[in-house]
């Protein structure tokens, strides 16, 4: 075990109750969404598995589930669940019933791959992008990673399905017993593909200046807070440095900022704001690293803001008690310790991940971690 920076002393503002549209919320700790793959069935359907995993970590203020495909299109990471069907309903139900009568609240994360699946994981067929860009990036399928490939570029009628497969999946997840949703508007996938310019090359409504490159997230916000209600309805984005085609460029910025401005427009429940995951210095981001990410675009966010990527207790006390944030997500630290927010608020040690389980099947590595009360009773 090791132990994780802890303020002893001054307000502890990330135990502190906070109402996120209907929801209250018993502490600022968010469970991030992690992928790991539990889902391998032929039917991308959870199971209990993942009930008993996410009914582990109900302590946390708000649990965002998994990336979960919206359709059978969308679908693109072997493991991984989906929401287009009874089956995965039926599934999704079982693990938000767990997390409820454990006393925790739990979200969907809505995903669309885009051009980072892979004809493998699509039965033969080319994946569906923007444009006919390779993004030079690996896809997970169930023989492992592969480069992928170039993908075939939307017509305007699969964009309008896709818009609607959205709302369709936003409205199973309701059906499932989830609390509300987030749309996955960050990293590679496909709304990432749209905002890029590197990826995108239409020539028509969704392509070329920056409004018509947010066309599609816009779009699609629009129909799943149509069809969830907005204060259920969250995003999760920001702009990143990544390899190929998504590396920074002079539009990333902008881009970003017009995408997030213009959510204000909708009064969703919230927006999870990824900081950086690769070192920004000399990059066109370069004034967003650390905390500047939060603090440049809580400037253009009215609304509760969540913020992502290698928090301790001190930083996120820091952080929300400047205003630059409203909550904060966790996401490594949960997978080895299922009882985070009493560990963190007790200054506990914490556990470390067995990374050669993090993706797999079954509960070694998943649901077996033990709290930090059945680990000090062992050792007594």
């Amino acid at each position: 075990m090791s132990p994780i920076p802890h303020s002893r002393t001054g307000r502890q503002r990330l135990f502190e109750p906070y109402r996120m549209g209907p929801l209250e919320l018993p502490n600022r700790l968010v469970m991030a969404p992690l992928t790991r793959m539990r889902a391998d069935n032929a039917q991308h359907a959870p199971t209990g598995l993942l009930a008993e995993h996410y009914a582990q970590r109900a302590g946390a203020g708000l649990i965002v589930a998994e990336a979960t495909a919206i359709s059978p299109d969308g679908f693109g990471w072997a493991g991984s669940p989906g929401l287009w069907s009874a089956e995965q309903v039926a599934g999704w139900r079982q693990v938000t019933d767990a997390v409820h009568a454990a006393g925790g609240r739990i979200i969907a994360q809505l995903w669309h791959l885009g051009s980072i699946s892979h004809p493998d994981l699509l039965r033969g067929r080319t994946p569906l992008s923007a444009s006919a860009v390779n993004p030079l990036q690996e896809s997970v399928t169930a023989a492992g990673r592969v480069p992928t490939v170039v993908p075939r570029a939307m017509t305007r009628a699969e964009i309008r399905q896709t818009v609607a497969d959205y709302a369709t999946a936003a409205r199973n997840a309701h059906d499932a017993g989830f609390d509300g949703v987030e749309i996955l508007a960050a990293y590679l996938y496909l709304i990432a593909q749209f905002l890029n310019r590197s990826t995108n090359l239409r020539t028509d409504e969704y392509g070329g200046s920056v409004e018509n490159r947010a066309r599609l997230l816009l779009e699609v916000v629009e129909s799943v807070a149509e069809a969830v209600g907005p204060e259920r309805t969250g995003v999760k984005m920001g702009p990143m440095h990544e390899t190929g085609p998504f590396e920074a460029n002079d539009e990333t910025l902008p881009v970003s900022e017009y995408a997030v401005s213009r959510l204000n427009d909708y009064g969703l429940s919230h927006l999870l704001m990824m900081g950086g995951t690769r070192d920004l210095t000399g990059t066109p981001l370069d004034a967003l690293a650390g905390d500047g990410m939060f603090r440049h675009f809580r400037r253009l966010y009215g609304g509760t803001l969540i913020a992502n990527v290698d928090f301790d207790v001190a930083r996120a006390n820091a952080l929300i008690a400047s205003g630059d944030a409203d909550l904060i997500a966790f996401g490594r630290p949960f997978i080895a310790n299922p009882d985070l927010p009493a560990r963190l608020a007790a200054g506990a040690p914490l556990a470390e991940i067995d990374w050669e389980t993090v993706y797999g099947s079954g509960a070694r590595g998943y649901s077996d971690y033990p709290a930090l009360e059945a680990v000090t009773q062992g050792a007594s």
